[in-house]
């Protein structure tokens, strides 16, 4: 028996015969093409094109049937992508320049891409090139007119296995019976993981090598609630996750029950549970999970895969429907917290790449840089929020300074849409995001300044560790229970309650519900879950009592290690 350790990236099990996709080797070679046939091979790239967007309108078609309007975004991404310059301007360019296939200047010009992805800290944002391979294989598949990979002509039970999986191919298995897939690369931002979660099929990714240990025929089962895939089980082990399969389905028919019900600890303390919001395309399924508010919605989604920036107005209907969906429910709106590479591709002064863009140019501070185009985002918030209730969040805030200039801007902001008659809501709180450590620590400062707190613990856990959580080589060291990050925790809540400021948890640690345990200990006034596992964390914050939480903190916060940590959880269960 081989167990192989991955990614959850969508829960459920799946018992069944592993059938492994072999990877579709498209081997480009530099070909030198004559100079007065470069103009026709313009010509042939362009045609390529025009086939790929047939190709989207027939995935779109797909999208809608399946998965509903919700998820088109996705294909709106991959015209984007089939448009950006990169594409229109860069490969055509490099043929007539270089005088090579059309082929060989698309693969150089994708090889270039890569490598600026690679270096993004943001995991979302980084899962995204998955999404320009797709597009650029699509084209490259049409320009050697050779057929595109059908998994839906898989006509047997089988849990797939491959090297990666583009959100293309994912979108065919609802049709199929896979009972689920398990990839060797990929995150859980990637699309592929996102669109498994809403076709409900069970999915562990980044395996690293799970495609070359398995063969096609073995038994395997595939767990996407540890990120387990189990080569060859034994009988005992075959029967305990057939019993478990069971008792996770009836586990999911139940949680349906606590739609709507408060979050309130056995001992009556009561905690804001809310979600996580990545695109305003999303409103409709996160809004019937009927949450206590979304806790941080994401504005990225409005800055990528487009020449220009979104203007005011645009963004202000995004927000508004975002506002309006929630029905006078909290909605914190985080500005975007994007790269200074963004902006270069948009036309606008910033650096084009960082050699440690965890560390640069990114979020309040590159605002600060363009302050007209905070004020923007700033206005489209302040317009929206007479249709709920709104709040503003600052990322990447590491002193005292910026949060005074982001606030400044806002009042300004306010000013303005005032003298201009605009109708604006009086109670707009105004907030930091605590995921860097100098901000952490003289909290205290800050506070006058801010309505709210939001601990980001994805960023602030890798800062305070000083561990990359993507560096495959040092990714085991990412531990949201070593004792330093919970005296951390403990300090920042300790210090906003002192002030009266009511403090938010968003990031991975809100979806784990061992962790989930700590932070009710805190005491935390409110916590921000993926949507997904909504209804999971509800009902673990339900089965807790706090004063109980509460003394495990302290003990956890004593401790020299984290697996003695993982010991006092293990006992309080």
């Amino acid at each position: 028996m081989i167990v192989i350790k991955g990614v959850a990236a969508s829960p459920g099990i799946a018992v069944g015969r592993a059938y492994v996709v072999e990877d579709e080797d498209i081997v480009v070679e530099r070909v030198e093409i004559p100079r007065d046939a470069l103009s026709e091979e313009v010509r042939r790239f362009k045609a390529a094109q025009k086939a790929t967007y047939r190709d989207l309108d027939a995935a779109e078609e797909k999208v809608l049937k399946v998965l509903g309007r919700q998820h088109a975004k996705l294909i709106d991404a991959h015209r984007l992508i089939l448009r950006d310059t990169l594409i229109t301007r860069d490969v055509p360019k490099r043929i007539l320049s270089e005088g090579v296939n059309a082929e060989f200047a698309l693969s150089e010009a994708l090889e270039g891409v890569n490598r600026q992805f690679e270096k993004m800290d943001d995991e979302f944002f980084r899962e995204r090139r998955h999404d320009l391979f797709d597009v650029g294989k699509r084209l490259l598949l049409h320009l050697m007119r050779r057929q595109k990979r059908n998994l839906s002509e898989i006509d047997q039970e089988c849990v797939l296995i491959a090297r990666n999986l583009l959100p293309s191919d994912t979108l065919g298995l609802k049709e199929t019976r896979i009972l689920g897939f398990a990839t060797d690369l990929g995150g859980k931002t990637s699309h592929t993981a996102l669109l498994a979660q809403s076709l409900q099929i069970p999915a562990v990714v980044g395996l690293t090598d799970g495609s070359r240990r398995v063969r096609t025929g073995e038994t395997v089962i595939l767990d996407g609630e540890q990120g387990l895939v189990i080569v060859g089980p034994e009988p005992q082990t075959l029967a305990r996750y057939e019993k478990l399969k069971e008792s996770v389905r009836a586990a999911e028919r139940s949680l349906e029950a606590l739609k709507g019900l408060p979050t309130v600890t056995l001992d009556g303390r009561s905690f804001r549970l809310e979600v996580n919001l990545d695109s305003p395309e999303d409103i409709k399924a996160v809004a019937a999970l009927r949450a206590d508010g979304i806790g941080l919605f994401r504005t990225e989604a409005l800055f990528l895969n487009r020449p220009d920036l979104p203007s005011e107005e645009e963004q202000a209907k995004a927000y508004a429907s975002v506002l309006k969906a929630m029905d006078g429910r909290e909605v914190v709106v985080r500005t975007a917290d994007i790269g200074g590479d963004r902006l270069s591709q948009m036309g606008i002064e910033g650096p084009k790449s960082e050699t440690n863009p965890f560390m640069g140019l990114r979020g309040v501070r590159l605002f600060l840089r363009h302050p007209d185009l905070f004020k923007t985002q700033l206005r489209a918030i302040l317009r929206a929020s007479p249709k709920g209730k709104a709040r503003v969040l600052i990322p990447m805030v590491s002193s005292v300074g910026e949060a005074v200039a982001a606030r400044r801007l806002l009042e300004q902001a306010r000013a303005e849409l005032e003298a201009e008659g605009i109708e604006i809501a009086p109670d707009v709180e105004f907030g930091i995001m605590v995921e860097v450590p100098s901000a952490a620590l003289i909290l205290d400062a800050f506070l006058p300044h801010v309505d709210f707190v939001s601990i980001g613990t994805n960023d602030l856990i890798q800062y305070v560790l000083a561990v990359d959580r993507v560096n495959e080589h040092v990714a085991n060291l990412y531990d949201p229970y070593h004792p330093a990050v919970l005296r951390l925790l403990d300090q920042i809540v300790s210090a906003a309650r002192k002030r009266g400021k009511w403090t938010a948890v968003c990031g991975e640690m809100t979806s784990d519900p061992r962790a989930v345990a700590l932070l009710v200990g805190l005491g935390v006034d409110a916590l921000s879950v993926s949507p997904r596992l909504f209804l999971r964390i509800k009902q673990a914050v339900r089965g807790l009592r706090y004063d109980a939480m509460r003394k495990l903190v302290v003990k956890a916060s004593a401790c020299a290690e984290s697996e003695d940590v993982r010991r006092l959880l293990d006992r309080a269960q």
